[in-house]
């Protein structure tokens, strides 16, 4: 599973994962009242990669011991189930699931007289044996209870293992009036969701979609939700005829009713875990691919069918790169992805049928700027990790989540290059060191608060990171032959880490409890001070481990590049110590050195150099973060020598678009170097580079330029012909220029712009009404709040509240009742009613504001929401 308001050079390469979404709300909180810019801006510098143990704010004495959490052992099993029928039907208007369920199941080990299924918030209206004596079916009622949560079967006799026996289940599943739940990572978990069930709301199509992550599909039917279970499935689904259907496995036909309704039957052949079962309801337009016979197939909304191939289409490539490198082809009968109105997660990789929300339906000319490679990579590599293999309990996640982060990386590295890769890499870093500054948990935990909380940067980020070590330390070859025996034993079946360590050690024959101990169980990361220095024909370097926990040392096999007279030289070294020397017999001094040669280790490094160094950094190490380290530490600078300037210039034709951007911004925030020969330099770029964004940033940095009176005439040209670009990258940057300008005919302008959805445009259109208290935009505000995906409407809510405040008192009134409403739908993203909370919060003059903030908090069920909320308003 996956998953974002984040700065665009961001949203283009990293969809937000699940388990940072609400850390990005925090932060929109913290920063309530600032413009869009300044937003993107902070977003900027809080995204400086950086090794610096300082600016990390490694607090040893700050982190505070974890309390004692329950022990979560794997669900004991004590029946299989070996197979699913289901048999469904929907009431739109009452939002319920009318179904039957036949389920196989047999004993585990034990003899069984009972049944205890999960089945929340049903009514029951039969439970049944089922036998079948030569051609004839018999049904015999059983005795039960129920609870609402668990329903107790008591069986007609007891039976041993080798019996099997058939139930069916006769029950409404309603999901909407469940009580109010989910997390950080997954916003709700009802299970299954109506979208627009009234057909009342003309901007959303009516749609049904399932969310079983964790155990949310006993919210829908009957079943053991426990993902070290798995069994076969078939499912018949009817809709109204004019509805399409997508569930796991393969469509085998479709029957038309004489309701005007059509039943589709749908039957997956394989075992996979109750959790990954799926089904989607909707009027989805279908681009149909293919690899290797196999169907693949991309459900969208009917306006975005001719973007679907741009969007999905590397698919089959996909397919190709990670069934060859892990010598173990795709092991589905086909594989399905759709796209789903107010998804309560990034995406779900469910069996055979994974579904993204709606942010991915984007434009050609968004295609321009944006791909959602990452996610769709993470959500097909989960086919693999997660589905086929499966972890056996949710503290072993990492082995789901890990990998299909992983995939990211290995994705980039294959279609975009290792610096595009690293780039990534740096990014997940990042995210993971901003939650260890408050968490720091074992990466397999037998100990959690809720299952959910297994959700975060550590399984995610962190997890990946840990797979990238360990594949440089054992090598391609064996990593990726490691990983097929993995697959291999474990196939359909659940797993835990030790069975991973085991095909890691039968691959390379080495031992390797060292890694996974102090990698999956030991919480934390090495933060290590390293200086060097030469003297008579010797380097020493020596290293210092400053880790949070001071009685742990980490074992670090590592090597460090030195340069001499141009050459670069690999050096080995295991760091097992918290202080080491280590010595090197070199006939000069060197002109660099690199500790961690490969940039592979996940934690932090201190490691001063000179101006000379930098600069020499720059030209010749080899990797992007060598590079873009020299690049950020010239951010902190007050002054740059004239060395360190050349490096910053050289840094604007780096074969790398993220180093050009990066190099923009520095020059944009430097006032030495804006010259007009540097403005002429940028006017060049912002023409002519390759990559869209970076165009994008050489506008924004020339509007930040504090002397251009001398080129003016060139930057409004500039300005107003960007207008006209297909990028909505540089057409925002343009907006956001001319109004900087303060442009004579601005107001003129933004008009044309009104129309635009993408999120580049639209925050321009919207932070100027809201900046100039520009009258009778608030139906503009209502329309595009409506009408606009999630990750723009977060942007238009915060504008929309700073709008209010300037508005006379009956707008803000009609202003208030609007947001209102947005807190109590029902099917709402969880950030969406937070931002509309935190809008409405600006308007406690009004009257009758402050009760109904007080009101929404009270009412809300929603314990996260709640819990937000109260950060907002606390009476």
């Amino acid at each position: 599973m996956s998953e974002n308001t984040l700065h665009f050079q961001i949203k283009t390469h990293l969809w937000l994962t699940s388990q940072t979404r609400l850390l990005v709300y925090l932060l929109i909180l913290a920063s309530s009242l600032v413009s869009c810019q300044s937003s993107k801006q902070a977003t900027k510098k809080s995204n400086i990669a950086t090794d610096s143990l300082k600016q990390a704010k490694i607090k040893k004495d700050t982190v505070k011991a974890p309390p004692v959490l329950p022990l979560r052992a794997s669900k004991r099993r004590l029946h299989d189930l070996l197979h699913t029928k289901l048999e469904i039907k929907f009431d739109w208007k009452k939002q319920h699931v009318l179904g039957k369920a036949t389920l196989l199941l047999r004993p585990y080990f034990y003899a069984q007289d009972s049944v205890v299924l999960d089945a929340k918030g049903f009514d029951i209206h039969s439970v049944k044996l089922i036998t079948i004596k030569g051609e004839e079916e018999f049904e015999q009622a059983l005795k039960y209870r129920y609870n609402q949560r668990k329903l107790v079967i008591r069986l007609d006799k007891p039976y041993q293992r080798q019996e099997s026996f058939t139930l069916e289940i006769d029950y409404t599943a309603k999901p909407e009036e469940l009580p109010q739940g989910g997390s950080d990572a997954i916003t709700s978990d009802k299970g299954l969701y109506f979208i627009n069930a009234n057909g009342k709301s003309p901007n959303l199509p009516q749609q049904i979609w399932t969310q079983g992550e964790t155990e949310a599909s006993s919210c829908w039917f009957p079943t053991l939700d426990s993902p070290n279970e798995r069994c076969t499935q078939e499912m018949y689904i009817t809709v109204a005829k004019k509805f399409k259907t997508l569930s796991n496995g393969e469509l085998v036909y479709s029957r038309e009713n004489a309701d005007n309704t059509r039943t589709d039957y749908w039957r997956m052949d394989l075992p996979h875990a109750p959790y990954l079962f799926m089904l989607a309801v909707g009027d989805f337009a279908i681009y149909k691919d293919q690899w290797k016979g196999k169907a693949v197939h991309y459900y969208v909304d009917r306006p975005f069918l001719k973007y679907a191939k741009g969007i999905f289409g590397r698919t089959p490539e996909m397919l190709s790169f990670f069934s060859q490198k892990l010598n173990y082809p795709f092991p589905w009968n086909k594989y399905a992805q759709v796209v789903v109105h107010q998804f309560v997660s990034g995406a779900m990789e469910n069996t055979t049928a994974s579904v993204f929300n709606e942010g991915l339906q984007i434009d050609d000319r968004a295609l321009l700027d944006a791909h959602w490679d990452g996610i769709i990579a993470h959500e097909l590599f989960h086919q693999w990790f997660g589905n086929l293999v499966t972890c056996e309990s949710w503290g072993q996640l990492p082995l789901n989540e890990a990998f299909a982060n992983y995939s990211e990386y290995l994705w980039a590295e294959h279609k975009y290059g290792v610096d595009e890769a690293d780039y990534l890499a740096q990014i997940e870093l990042r995210g993971y060191l901003v939650e260890a500054d408050n968490k720091q948990v074992p990466m397999i935990r037998y100990r959690y608060a809720h299952r959910e909380d297994m959700f975060d940067a550590h399984s995610y980020n962190k997890g990946g990171r840990i797979l990238h070590m360990l594949r440089k330390y054992v090598g391609d070859e064996a990593f990726w032959r490691a990983l097929n025996v993995y697959l291999t034993q474990n196939k359909f079946k659940s797993a835990e880490i030790d069975q991973l360590r085991l095909a890691f050690e039968q691959t390379t024959g080495e031992d390797l409890r060292w890694f996974f101990n102090q990698w999956f169980f030991h919480a934390g990361h090495p933060a290590i001070r390293v200086n060097h220095r030469f003297a008579n024909d010797q380097l020493t370097l020596t290293t210092e481990q400053v880790n949070d926990s001071s009685d742990f040392v980490y074992r670090l096999p590592l090597k460090i590049a030195v340069w001499t007279n141009g050459q670069r030289k690999l050096l080995p070294i295991l760091i097992d110590q918290a202080q080491q020397t280590f010595a090197f017999k070199i006939a000069q001094k060197p002109d660099l050195v690199v500790f961690d040669a490969e940039q592979q280790l996940l934690g932090l490094i201190a490691h001063k150099k000179t101006d000379e160094e930098l600069v020499y950094q720059y030209a010749h190490a080899p990797t992007f973060k060598a590079r873009m380290e020299v690049i950020d530490k010239l951010f902190n600078r007050e002054r740059l020598s004239p060395l360190l300037k050349k490096t910053i210039i050289k840094a604007l034709n780096d074969s790398f678009w993220a180093i050009r951007q990066r190099a923009i911004e520095k020059i944009a925030s430097y006032e030495a170097l804006q010259t007009l020969a540097m403005i002429n330099t940028l006017l060049k770029i912002a023409q002519n580079d390759p990559k869209t964004v970076v165009r994008a940033a050489a506008i924004t940095g020339l509007a930040a330029f504090t002397n251009k009176n001398n080129a003016a005439a060139s930057l409004q040209t500039l300005y107003e012909s960007s207008l006209n670009a297909q990028s909505y990258a540089i057409v925002g940057a343009a907006l956001d220029a001319l109004v900087k300008e303060k442009t004579a005919n601005i107001s003129e302008k933004i008009v044309k712009f009104e129309d635009y959805n993408a999120l580049e445009v639209v925050s321009i259109v919207a932070q100027y009404y809201a900046d100039n208290n520009v009258p009778k935009k608030y139906d503009w505000f209502a329309k595009k709040i409506r009408q606009t995906f999630q990750l723009t409407k977060h942007q238009l809510l915060q504008s929309f509240g700073i709008y209010l405040l300037g508005a006379d008192i009956t707008t803000q009134k009609k202003g208030a009742a609007f947001l209102n409403t947005i807190t109590q739908e029902k099917n709402e993203a969880q950030a969406v009613k937070f931002l509309a909370y935190q809008s409405l919060s600006y308007l406690t003059e009004v009257e009758g504001v402050t009760d109904l903030l007080r009101k929404i908090k009270q009412d809300e069920k929603n314990p996260e929401l709640k819990k937000m909320y109260g950060l907002i308003y606390n009476d």
